[in-house]
C-alpha cells in the first residue's frame, strides 16, 4: 500500500523547505523527506556555522593588531570551547527556524528517513512507500576523500569535523589548497595553530586568475602558513604525533608531521544510495544528476536542485534552483539555469569576492578585451582600516562594452563585488559603472576609477 502526495521533495536543505512552502500555498499536499537534519549543508556544517568560527578568527586577529589602532588590550587568548559553542548556537538557532517554517505549513508531512527510488513516481521510506507525479530531489553533497595512499590508516577531519573541534589543532596539514582548505587554514592560524596547506596542483584555488592565486598564497604565507604545491604524490600514515603527510614535493621537506589532518579534496554528491536507475535517472561519471535547463532530470515529472545536479556548488545557486522550478512551475515562467550569472566569494581575510568569467576565461573567447587592475592600497576606506591587502580587476568585451566578469580580493570585497553582479544582471556596461557616483568612504567607491583604466588586453 502506497501513500500518495501530489508532490514529494527529497532533502530539506536549501532549496527543499522553500519549495514546499510554494507548493503547500498553491493546494498541494506535499511530503518532504530528510533523512538527517533540516537545513542542509548550509545551516549545519557549511556556511552557518564556518562563517561563524571565521568571525572569532577575525575578532583574535584584529585583538593581536589593537595597537597598530592605538588600542591597548592584555594578553589574547582563544576560549575554542567558546567559539564551538557560538557555532552550535548558529546551528541550532537556524534549524530550529526551519523546523518552525515546515511545522506551521499546511498541507506539508515531514517524513524523516532515507528516501530510496523502488519505481518510477515511487519511492521507499523505511517501510513506508510514497508516490506522486512530481518528484523534487535535493539531497546536497558531501566531502570527497581523496584515494590516497594510507588514507584509511590514520584519523582524518573534514569539514563537519573541523567545526567541532573544542580545542585548536597543535599542528594542522590541510590536504587540498581551494576554498574549503584555504579558510580554515587561515581561521585555525588565527586561533594558534601551526598550519601547512598541501595542494597537488602547481597553485592554489586553481580555478582563478593566477594573479589572485599568487596573492593569496603571499596573504597566507606572511600569516605564517607553509604552502606547499605540486604535491605530486601525497601520502598518509600515523605517527606518535598525530599523522604525517608525504608530499614529494620538487623542493623542501618530502614530509611533514602533523596532529591533525583535514581532508579539502572537494565534494560529491549523495545520489548513490537514491536508486536511481529504478527510476531511469540518469547521471554523469561523478554521479551528478543529469538536468536540462530548466533542471528536470531524464524521468519525466523528477527535477533535482541544489549540490546534486552538479549546476552549481552554492547555497545561493541551490536557492536559485528553487526560484526556476517555483517559476516554472506555478508562474508559467520560463526560467532557464542558463540565465545565471555566477558570483561568489572565498572567505579568507581579506575576501576575494568574484563574478562572471575570470580573466583566463575570457582570453579564451577571443574576443578583443579590455581590463584593469588597481590595487587595494590606493583605495581609501581600505587604508583607513589598515587592511590594503589585494586588489580589484575588472575585465569587459571591446566591442560590446559589456561587464564579462571581476574581481575584488579585498576588505569588504564579498559586499563590493555586487555593484558589478547587479549592474551585469542589468546588462549594464562598463561606461554605466564609469559614471556612477558611489558614496565615500566606501571599498565600491573605486570601482568607477577602475572602469575608467580599462586598457587593451
Amino acid at each position: 500500500m502506497s501513500t500518495s502526495f501530489d508532490a514529494i521533495i527529497v532533502g530539506a536543505g536549501q532549496a527543499g523547505p522553500a519549495l514546499a512552502g510554494r507548493l503547500t500555498a498553491a493546494g498541494m499536499r506535499v511530503a518532504l523527506v530528510e533523512r538527517h537534519h533540516v537545513g542542509g549543508t548550509c545551516v549545519n556544517t557549511g556556511c552557518k556555522p564556518t562563517k561563524t568560527m571565521v568571525a572569532s578568527a577575525y575578532a583574535a586577529y584584529l585583538a593581536r593588531r589593537a595597537a597598530d589602532y592605538g588600542v591597548g588590550t592584555g594578553p589574547i587568548t582563544i576560549d575554542m570551547a567558546r567559539v564551538h559553542a557560538r557555532a552550535k548556537t548558529v546551528i541550532f538557532d537556524s534549524r530550529r527556524s526551519n523546523e518552525d517554517w515546515l511545522a506551521g505549513m499546511d498541507g506539508l508531512t515531514l517524513l524523516r528517513g532515507h528516501a530510496h527510488f523502488v519505481a518510477p513516481g515511487r519511492l521507499m521510506v523505511g517501510d513506508e512507500t510514497i508516490e506522486a507525479p512530481r518528484i523534487f530531489l535535493n539531497v546536497g553533497g558531501r566531502p570527497a576523500i581523496p584515494e590516497l595512499p594510507g588514507v584509511g590508516d590514520v584519523p582524518y577531519l573534514t569539514n563537519s569535523g573541523m567545526i567541532a573541534l573544542t580545542k585548536p589543532p597543535e599542528h594542522l596539514i590541510v590536504v587540498g589548497g581551494s576554498y574549503i582548505g584555504l579558510e580554515f587554514a587561515q581561521m585555525f592560524r588565527r586561533f594558534g595553530s601551526e598550519v601547512s596547506i598541501v595542494e597537488m596542483g602547481p597553485r592554489l584555488i586553481g580555478r582563478e586568475d593566477e594573479e589572485v592565486s599568487e596573492e593569496i598564497r603571499a596573504i597566507l604565507i606572511a600569516a605564517g602558513i607553509a604552502v606547499r604545491t605540486s604535491a605530486t604524490c601525497i601520502t598518509l600514515k600515523r605517527s606518535d604525533s598525530g599523522v604525517i603527510v608525504g608530499v614529494d614535493c620538487a623542493e623542501g621537506d618530502p614530509a611533514i608531521s602533523g596532529s591533525h589532518v583535514l581532508l579539502a579534496t572537494g565534494r560529491r554528491p549523495n545520489t548513490d544510495d537514491l536508486g536511481l536507475g529504478a527510476a531511469g535517472i540518469a547521471t554523469d561519471k561523478r554521479g551528478y544528476i543529469t538536468v536540462d535547463d530548466g533542471l528536470a532530470t531524464s524521468a519525466q515529472g523528477v527535477w533535482a536542485l541544489g549540490d546534486c545536479n552538479g549546476r552549481g556548488a552554492f547555497t545561493h545557486t541551490a536557492w536559485n534552483d528553487y526560484e526556476i522550478v517555483a517559476a516554472n512551475l506555478l508562474d508559467g515562467e520560463g526560467r532557464k539555469v542558463s540565465d545565471r550569472l555566477l558570483g561568489y566569494a572565498l572567505y579568507i581575510d581579506p575576501p576575494l569576492g568574484r563574478v562572471g568569467m575570470t580573466l583566463a576565461q575570457a582570453k579564451a573567447t577571443g574576443r578583443p578585451l579590455l581590463h584593469a587592475k588597481r590595487p587595494m592600497s590606493k583605495v581609501g576606506r581600505a587604508v583607513e582600516k589598515d587592511e590594503t591587502l589585494g586588489f580589484m580587476t575588472l575585465t569587459a568585451d571591446a566591442e560590446t562594452r559589456k561587464i564579462l566578469g571581476a574581481a575584488i580580493l579585498g576588505t569588504g570585497g564579498d559586499e563590493a563585488i555586487h555593484a558589478i553582479l547587479n549592474l551585469m544582471n542589468a546588462g549594464g556596461t562598463v561606461d554605466t559603472l564609469r559614471w556612477a557616483v558611489p558614496i565615500h568612504p566606501t571599498v565600491s567607491e573605486l570601482l568607477p576609477t577602475l572602469a575608467g583604466d580599462l586598457k587593451p588586453v
